[in-house]
């Protein structure tokens, strides 16, 4: 029987979970809390909760209680309620045939799975942090004004450490995207396991936008140069065209006034829930996401199911996605010229996008949740049969 953790419920833990109960192969889901949005579609004798810290950590942020809630060092800090709950879940491997943990949550768990001969499967959400802190560390020197909004540059020597013996421990490596597997050491058994796409509300769709109106491209997700926000703006100047207009949809992670200085052109949304801002994808017409450091950004997904075609990067996780001209265009990193020329297209060959639309919806929905458990379940299988 798998035994799964992870501090909080996402969208892939949870079809995970509910896959692996499905198929009587779960044998219990280690969590901090479980209800409202995390809850998840699994009997309550199956899911166990370790939730103190994790009920500070929401409390501190709400309080404004930085102190506790600091990087690494704060006692309900993000980095303390993984290690709490690894350290909880590392002693209650008695009935476990197999561990499934997530990075920075694994060590102690697969320490001890590991004495027990108990296999280990790592799903690994972003690309390697080699991987990682090498791209970002090039961006805090080729855009120093952009360093503050880079945090992982902040991590650890302890915590890089960390997230090295975690992969040493694995037995199978699961990643999103072909970008993550590519950043994995030289020899590391993995497998990729792309993410699935959402249902979406028909009245979020896009077929009804005026096409005689502005561009509207979006930009969805933390307002940091990781994702390649400062590319877009200064991919938008260089457009310079009163016909398209940016609307960027996250949290910021400075000062707003630092935005506005980089591009005073754009307009600002605040997170919202799910369906609302799928409702918000409904009034745009591309999505555009420059991402330096990814492992497959769901809102690409999301996007084209709500019918926008993509501007990405490779390095956004989501390459297979992209049939050029069809469903969007892939861009380098680190290279505003070529988002403005395909932006530039875009404003040239309007007409195109209805049958950018469909074909963008059609492209979602071949990235299932069942695809992306099918696989994870088929990996498992194989690896618990072989006795390791």
């Amino acid at each position: 029987m798998i035994l799964l953790s992870h501090p909080t419920v996402n969208t892939f833990v949870r079809a995970l979970v509910e896959r692996l109960e499905r198929e009587g192969m779960l044998g219990g889901f280690y969590t901090t809390l479980a209800s409202g949005r995390r809850r998840v579609g699994v009997p309550g004798s199956r899911v166990h909760c370790h939730a103190l810290r994790e009920v500070v950590r929401l409390l501190a942020s709400r309080g404004r209680l930085a102190w506790l809630t600091n990087h690494e060092a704060g006692w309900a800090s993000v980095d303390a309620v993984y290690r709490d709950l690894d350290r909880w879940v590392s002693s209650r491997l008695e009935q476990a045939t197999g561990v499934y943990c997530y990075e920075d949550g694994a060590l102690e768990t697969f320490t001890a799975a590991a004495e027990r001969a108990i296999p280990r499967f790592y799903e690994l959400p972003i690309a390697y942090w080699e991987t990682s802190q090498r791209l970002l560390r090039e961006e805090a020197v080729r855009l120093p004004d952009w360093e503050p909004t880079l945090y992982a540059t902040r991590d650890s020597q302890a915590k890089l450490e960390r997230k090295t013996r975690e992969l040493a421990l694995a037995d199978l490596v699961i990643c999103p995207s072909r970008f993550v597997q590519e950043s994995l050491p030289v020899g590391t058994r993995s497998l990729v396991a792309e993410f699935g796409s959402p249902s979406v509300p028909l009245r979020t769709l896009t077929q009804g936008r005026d096409l005689g109106g502005p561009l509207r491209v979006l930009f969805a997700g933390s307002m940091s140069q990781r994702k390649g926000l400062a590319d877009l703006f200064e991919a938008m100047k260089i457009l310079g065209s009163p016909r398209a207009e940016l609307i960027v949809m996250g949290s910021p992670v400075a000062p707003m006034n630092f935005y506005y200085d980089q591009y005073p052109q754009f307009r600002h949304e605040k997170p919202r829930v799910h369906e609302e801002f799928l409702g918000l994808m409904g009034t745009c017409d591309v999505l555009v996401l420059p991402s330096i450091v990814e492992g497959r950004a769901l809102v690409q997904q999301e996007a084209l199911s709500c019918g926008l075609p993509l501007i990405v990067t490779a390095n956004a996780g989501g390459e297979d996605l992209i049939q050029e001209g069809e469903t969007g265009f892939l861009v380098p990193i680190r290279n505003p010229q070529a988002i403005a020329e395909r932006l530039g297209w875009f404003l040239k060959n309007r007409e195109r996008l209805p049958g950018m639309r469909k074909a963008a919806q059609t492209m979602a929905a071949r990235c299932s949740w069942q695809r992306y458990t099918d696989k994870i379940v088929a990996a498992l299988g194989a690896i618990e049969g072989q006795g390791n």
